[in-house]
């Protein structure tokens, strides 16, 4: 067993063997092996030798990191390939070319780079192996527009849909009905090949569906469910008019929906979820036992305003300290999932930063507890930082640089105020995303 040492090092510590966990190459390496001519996923064989032509596809922050793992694994068997991912997060690739763009608005490189995927799926037959790697983040990345909307109107779509709170599944239902790409259209572009497609999970409940809002399953969203989001959060004057009336006209049936679960198309594909944040949060539990803490998970599918889902868990950081339940001190409680967050100010900002200030006003004062939570992307919203970390003594040192936690909060600006206390969380691109990594100590 490790010795503690001081808690800082210690949060730090925990969140990197929760990154570590979520290694794209490695949940490649794990999931796909090569036995002569066969190749295994899941318990499934394919005899390469069936096979004319193998294609490798795909999108997200770590499609890069996972198509050079086929890379290394395959070698020259592949053919040919195309992937997109985010600025920043790219590889160089042999036979596989990479495009790297806009996220979270997508930009007229990822709509290039959705093309050169479906340039290259044209044409594709009964003897070719379509290999697909998806991650998070492949919604943004893969936003070629249906037809009649413009890459503007897919962006302030977006935006407007980012910034009402709206959650993942929401967003990506969405997303889904206004796109030439996603929710199956990439299956159906692949056909009649044999398509694998390889994911790593960033959705609470791992649903394959809105995962980079499925574009290699069947959708089970439809556009009338389009037209519910938008009548919850009032959005038919926010949306681009044309993004209004594709809605208006799929929902009255004068537009074809998106792939079903029974079109035969479906019938050649196979879907393997390699990895989730459930790896990274049993890593991160396993370090801090390590270390010498009772550590114990608290949820993988936490959701909800993420202000809200900060006084939670500081209210139980609170109870460990007055009672010793639900874990003894010294403790340690890890969370996944992915927050929301409401956006009333004009400050900068993401859900953990958000999550951490929420939390320090909550803690203020308190000896011995100390937050952290970042995004295992390496980003954290529009910023460069992962999140951020703050302790009993955070507010009062932000209030001697002349920073006021609540006003800080209310305008949304959780990012000046930890670059102010010196406690953002730098990572760096980290070529993976598997949702955000929540920690608390109580020393």
């Amino acid at each position: 067993m490790e010795e503690m040492k001081d808690p800082r090092s210690d949060i730090r510590a925990i969140f990197d063997a929760g990154l570590k966990a979520a290694d794209p190459g490695e949940a490649i390496r794990r999931a796909v092996k090569l036995a002569g001519e066969r190749l295994e996923v899941d318990g499934r064989t394919y005899e390469l030798g069936d096979f004319d032509r193998i294609l490798v596809v795909g999108a997200g922050k770590a499609a890069a990191s996972m198509a050079a793992a086929l890379e290394g694994l395959l070698g020259r068997r592949i053919t040919k390939g195309a992937i997109t991912t985010k600025y920043g997060y790219g590889t160089p690739l042999k036979a596989i070319s990479v495009t790297e763009a806009g996220h979270p608005i997508p930009d007229e490189a990822g709509v290039i780079g959705s093309r050169r995927i479906l340039d290259l799926l044209d044409g594709a037959g009964e003897r070719d192996l379509v290999l697909c790697v998806i991650s998070g983040g492949g919604s943004a990345l893969l936003p070629l527009p249906g037809d009649g909307i413009s890459l503007t109107d897919k962006q302030k779509t977006t935006q407007a849909l980012l910034d009402c709170g709206a959650d993942i599944h929401q967003i990506n239902t969405i997303r889904k009905h206004i796109s030439g790409i996603k929710g199956g259209r990439l299956a159906e572009a692949a056909f009649p090949a044999t398509l694998v497609t390889l994911v790593l999970s960033d959705v609470v409940g791992d649903d394959l569906d809105v995962i980079a809002s499925g574009p290699t399953v069947p959708d089970r969203s439809t556009f009338a469910d389009g037209m519910k989001i938008v009548k919850q959060y009032d959005l038919s004057e926010i949306f681009p008019l044309p993004v209004m009336t594709h809605l208006r006209e799929g929902a009255a049936g004068r537009r074809p929906e998106t792939p079903k679960p029974s079109e035969p198309l479906f019938e050649k594909t196979y879907v393997r979820i390699i990895g989730s944040a459930a790896l990274s949060l049993f890593a991160a539990q396993e370090k801090a036992k390590n270390l010498g803490y009772n550590a114990i998970i608290l949820s993988s599918f936490i959701e909800g305003e993420t202000r809200d889902v900060a006084k939670v868990h500081a209210a139980i950081a609170k109870e460990i300290c007055a009672s010793g339940n639900p874990a003894a001190v010294p403790a340690c409680v890890i969370s996944g999932g992915e927050t929301t967050v409401t956006i009333r100010g004009d400050g900068l900002g993401g859900r953990n930063t958000e999550f951490v200030l929420a939390a320090a006003v909550e803690i203020e004062g308190m000896d011995g507890i100390i937050f952290l939570s970042g995004g295992t992307d390496g980003t954290d919203g529009p910023t460069d930082a992962a999140g951020a970390v703050a302790d009993g003594s955070t507010v009062e040192r932000a209030r001697e640089k002349g920073f006021d936690a609540a006003r800080s909060l209310d305008n949304n600006d959780s990012y000046h105020f930890f670059e102010a206390t010196g406690e953002l969380l730098m990572t760096g691109p980290t070529m993976t995303n598997v949702m955000d990594l929540r920690i608390f100590l109580v020393t």
